[in-house]
């Protein structure tokens, strides 16, 4: 094939010392393709937060069970009755 001689990177035309892909070249096409592929890819990645683009998992907390302050509360008084009088005496 007449294109297997050409170079996998030829240099830019628009500025100097820079190199691209060369699509002429199968090996270039190739590469040309992959690093579309791989684009996408990371792209959908970070798009739905997976690999290593994914939320940390939370640091689990630690919680120590809460005290018991029903000894240091005043006793409750009865509930009052329409009309004041204690619900006791009904």
């Amino acid at each position: 094939m007449r294109s297997d001689d050409e170079p996998v990177f030829m240099r830019d035309r628009s500025r100097t010392n820079h190199w691209v892909y060369n699509p002429r070249s199968p090996v270039g096409r190739v590469l040309i393709a992959v690093t579309l592929v791989g684009i996408a890819v990371v792209l959908l990645l970070m798009a739905n937060h997976a690999g290593p683009f994914a939320y940390p998992d939370p640091a689990p907390t630690h919680r120590s069970p809460s005290p018991d302050l029903s000894r240091r509360l005043p006793a409750a008084e009865p509930p009052t009755a329409p009309g004041g009088h204690s619900a006791r005496t009904l």
